[in-house]
C-alpha cells in the first residue's frame, strides 16, 4: 500500500470497530507509539490516523491521558480541516468588521459570543474585592506609589513559583510585569524586531496581534495550522529563511483551541533557535486546560534565552485589571528599557492583589472551578450547536480556553451573520477578522466563557436558526 494512503486504510479499519461496537464508546485507544509497533507505521502515519478519525468525530483527545472512543449517544460534529493560508506577507487588515466586533464590548442588553473573556460570574469578584481593601491598607501611600521597574516582587515570585507547573524554572529576577498580556507582547515584538522585517503566526489567529504587527511596520506570513496540534512544523521548516521573528499561542489558541504537543513545541524551539530567530509565546490561556495537567511551554525547551514568554490574568482572574507579565530571556535589558520608556510600571494595587491571589491555594481552587465550568460549557455550546446550526458545520474541539471555531457552509458569509445577529441583540467572530487574506469568510469564533443560563441557549439556537435562513 502507498504510503500517502496508508493512514487511511488504518484509520477505516478503526472506524469500522467502532461503528460495529468492537470498540465501544469510551475504550482507549492504543497508544501513538503502540500502534506504530503493532501496526509496523512511523509516528506521524499513526498520529495522521487518530487526527483522521477525530476529524470523523468518532474518537477524542484527552490530554495527558490519550485518545478514547467517542459518547456514541451524542452527536459530534466534525472538526475543521487544517487551514491553508497562501505563503505570501500579506497586510490587509478587516478594521472595520473589527472595530464593529469590539466595539459592542461592555455594552448592555448584547449577548457577547464575540468577546474571548470569562463573565464576570464566573470571576471571584467578591474575594478579589476583600484582598484589594487589605492591599489598600498595607501598600505604601495606598497603593499611589510607582513600583520598581522590573514591577512588582511579591507577584514577580508569585509567577516564577508557578513557573514549575509547566516544566519551567524561572527565578523572579527572570520576570518583568506589564500593563497586562498585550503590552507584554507589544514590548517583545518593538524589542526583537525592526520596521519592514516578516512575523510568522498561526491562521487563523487573534485579530489584536495582526493589528500590533501592521501598527509596528511589519509583514506578517500565516502558517498552516491544525486545529488539534497548531501549526504545522514542515510549513515552519519550508519558511523559516524568510521570517524574522515568530509569535505563536502554544495552548489552546484563539480561536482555534488548538494545543500543541510537546514534540512540536521542542522542536519549533529548536528550529527556531538554529536560525537565531526569536520566538514569542503567548501563554495567557496556558491555565485553562481540561485534562489532568497543565501543558507545558516552548520556554521550557529554551536553552538560548530565545524564547519569550509572555502572559497576565486576563483571560483567568480578572480581566480589567490589567495585569500581565513577559520572561524575556536574553532580551531583558530592551524590555526594561521600552518598559521604562513607554509604561514606567503598571498599576500597583492591581499587581499587588493579583500577587497576593496567586500566593496561596485560591488561585488553584478559582481555576478548578472556571475550568470544570469551561468544560461543561463547551460540551453544551457543541450539543446545541450540533442540534441547531445548519447542515454541514463543523467545530473545533478544544481541550482548554475560551474558543469555539465554528466553520459553515461556503454559501454562508459569517459578515452578513453578523448583521443580521446583532440586529437580535447576539454578537458574534467573523472568522474573517482573525487573517489578513481573503478566507475564513464562512467561519467564526464564539467564546465558551458565558455564564450557562437558558436564555444563552436560546440565544445561540436563534444564532443557527439565522445561519440556517442564509443558505
Amino acid at each position: 500500500m502507498k504510503k500517502e494512503f496508508l493512514y487511511l486504510g488504518l484509520a477505516q479499519h478503526l472506524a469500522r470497530q467502532i461503528r460495529t461496537n468492537v470498540l465501544k464508546t469510551g475504550d482507549r485507544l492504543p497508544s501513538v507509539r503502540t500502534l506504530c509497533r503493532e501496526q509496523g507505521v512511523s509516528i506521524n502515519t499513526a498520529k495522521r490516523v487518530y487526527l483522521e478519525l477525530e476529524k470523523q468525530a468518532l474518537i477524542e483527545a484527552r490530554p495527558q491521558s490519550g485518545y478514547y472512543v467517542s459518547n456514541s449517544r451524542r452527536r459530534m460534529l466534525p472538526v475543521p480541516d487544517t487551514s491553508r493560508p497562501l505563503p505570501i506577507r500579506s497586510s490587509e487588515a478587516p478594521n472595520n468588521i473589527i472595530s464593529n466586533v469590539y466595539g459592542n464590548m461592555g455594552k448592555k442588553g448584547l449577548t457577547l459570543f464575540s468577546i474571548g473573556a470569562p463573565a464576570e460570574a464566573l470571576l471571584p469578584v467578591l474575594r478579589l474585592n476583600r484582598e484589594m481593601a487589605r492591599a489598600l491598607q498595607q501598600l505604601q501611600g495606598s497603593g499611589t506609589a510607582y513600583e520598581e521597574l522590573q514591577g512588582n516582587l511579591k507577584l514577580r515570585q508569585a509567577v516564577a513559583r508557578r513557573s514549575l507547573f509547566w516544566g519551567g524554572n524561572l527565578t523572579s529576577d527572570d520576570i518583568i510585569t506589564t500593563a497586562g498580556g498585550m503590552n507584554a507582547l507589544s514590548f517583545c515584538i518593538m524589542a526583537v524586531s525592526k520596521p519592514g522585517q516578516t512575523l510568522a503566526v498561526e491562521s487563523p489567529v487573534y485579530p489584536g496581534i495582526l493589528q500590533l504587527a501592521r501598527s509596528l511596520g511589519l509583514r506578517v506570513l500565516e502558517l498552516p495550522t491544525n486545529p488539534v496540534t497548531g501549526i504545522e512544523i514542515d510549513a515552519l521548516r519550508k519558511v523559516v529563511h524568510k521570517i524574522d521573528l515568530c509569535l505563536l499561542v502554544t495552548n489552546f489558541s484563539t480561536p482555534l483551541g488548538s494545543l500543541m504537543p510537546d514534540t512540536h513545541k521542542r522542536a519549533v524551539v529548536q528550529l527556531l533557535a538554529a536560525h537565531d530567530i526569536p520566538l514569542i509565546e503567548d501563554d495567557i490561556y496556558g491555565d485553562l486546560y481540561f485534562g489532568k495537567s497543565r501543558p507545558t511551554c516552548c520556554k521550557a525547551f529554551d536553552q538560548n534565552g530565545t524564547v519569550l514568554l509572555c502572559s497576565s490574568v486576563s483571560k483567568t482572574l480578572a480581566p480589567g485589571y490589567r495585569v500581565g507579565w513577559v520572561a524575556p530571556g536574553r532580551y531583558r535589558e530592551a524590555l526594561l528599557n521600552l518598559k521604562y520608556i513607554h509604561s514606567i510600571s503598571p498599576a500597583a494595587i492591581t499587581q499587588e492583589v493579583t500577587a497576593r491571589f496567586l500566593e496561596n491555594d485560591r488561585y488553584d481552587l478559582h481555576l478548578r472551578r472556571l475550568r470544570q465550568q469551561l468544560l461543561l460549557n463547551r460540551d453544551r455550546f457543541t450539543d446545541t450547536i450540533a442540534a441547531s446550526f445548519p447542515p454541514g458545520t463543523k467545530i473545533s474541539r478544544p481541550q482548554g480556553g475560551l474558543a469555539l471555531w465554528v466553520v459553515l457552509n461556503e454559501q454562508i458569509q459569517t459578515t452578513e451573520l453578523y448583521e443580521r445577529a446583532i440586529r437580535q441583540k447576539i454578537s458574534i467572530a467573523p472568522g474573517r477578522m482573525f487573517t489578513l487574506q481573503d478566507q475564513y469568510n464562512h467561519c467564526m469564533r464564539l467564546c465558551i466563557g458565558l455564564e450557562w443560563t437558558d436564555e444563552l441557549q436560546r440565544k445561540l439556537k436563534q444564532l443557527g436558526k439565522i445561519a440556517t435562513s442564509l443558505q
